[in-house]
């Protein structure tokens, strides 16, 4: 497949384009600052803009099979990239005929009544952000989406290929596990129109996605 890569220089962006070029994906990789890009085989890079327009976005995102939302703003622009960046790429999907559009989200981003939770209470601002995100996607869309929701991100070398999916708090995840699901769930139509909230576990990546 073709696939459109949104905030293609961050942690999980990095990992989640070599599983996808491994799997025999071509990956276009959208970023504010391409040259930073990982030159990889199979890896396009071009500028990425989210406070484009609508239809500066569909022109960059064209002729794609599908989109991967991946970007973040680490605090520093949560409407205008985390939430209304999204909601804008996944208008671009629909004006541009792309069905297949994953977002990478936060643990219980959809569930504000759960943001009490310890690890959660500190990136309110940030859950409120994907919370629309999240919402435009099911109520206003009819993409074919997946929503992923891990629990706080921990960088690694390798992840252990394990995880564990309807968690009930917030638990660690390496960035190797959720950008190994995040590529194995591309072609998989079971994950269509589901959210994933997950976190490292003890289940094989392969055999607990194909659980849902």
């Amino acid at each position: 497949m073709k696939v459109f890569i949104a905030g293609a220089t961050g942690r999980v962006a990095e990992v989640t384009i070599k599983h996808l070029i491994q799997l025999g994906h071509q990956v276009t990789a959208g970023a504010r600052q391409p040259e930073r890009v990982n030159p990889l085989e199979r890896v396009t890079a071009v500028k990425l803009d989210l406070h484009a327009s609508i239809n500066e976005l569909s022109e960059i995102v064209k002729n794609h099979d599908a989109i991967y939302f991946l970007a973040g703003s680490r605090g520093k622009d949560l409407l205008q990239t985390d939430a209304f960046g999204a909601t804008k790429l996944m208008q671009a999907a629909e004006a541009s005929g792309i069905k297949r559009f994953i977002l990478l989200s936060s643990i219980f981003a959809t569930e504000p009544e759960k943001w009490s939770d310890p690890n959660l209470r500190h990136i309110t601002d940030y859950n409120i952000a994907k919370y629309f995100a999240d919402q435009w996607l099911i109520q206003n869309t009819n993409l074919d989406y997946t929503i992923v929701q891990p629990g706080n991100l921990i960088a690694s070398e390798t992840g252990s290929g394990k995880i564990e999916l309807n968690v009930r708090k917030s638990q660690p995840n390496t960035i190797p596990n959720v950008a190994e699901v995040l590529s194995t769930i591309l072609d998989k139509e079971n994950t269509y129109r589901q959210i994933i909230q997950m976190s490292d576990g003890d289940t094989p990546i392969a055999q607990a996605i194909a659980t849902i």
